[in-house]
């Protein structure tokens, strides 16, 4: 179980890595915010998960179940929001010149 959980540790540091790499070489707001959300989210899950895993069968366990189902509901839904009200306030899209 120790070494499933240490996956989940990697996994989750790797997203979190590969989104702030993202974040910083993306060339526009929506561009910057698809890869800090996708990553942030699967970052922090696989995080979540592998704490489930290592405290086993507890209280604790149904705590992190529970903030980790809303996280996965919230993050993607705020995500969303941010990016419709860009889109309305009429920031345009990076688009590569031909």
């Amino acid at each position: 179980m120790n070494y499933l959980a240490a996956l989940f540790f990697v996994v989750g540091i790797f997203f979190a890595v590969t989104g702030h790499i993202g974040l910083l070489r993306a060339p526009d707001f929506f561009t910057r915010l698809q890869a800090s959300s996708t990553c942030s989210t699967t970052s922090v899950l696989s995080i979540l998960v592998a704490s489930m895993i290592i405290s086993g069968l507890s209280p604790f366990t149904g705590r992190v179940a529970a903030i980790t189902l809303f996280f996965a509901i919230s993050s993607p839904v705020s995500t969303h929001i941010i990016a419709r009200y860009a889109w309305e306030e009429g920031i345009v899209p990076w688009r590569r010149l031909k």
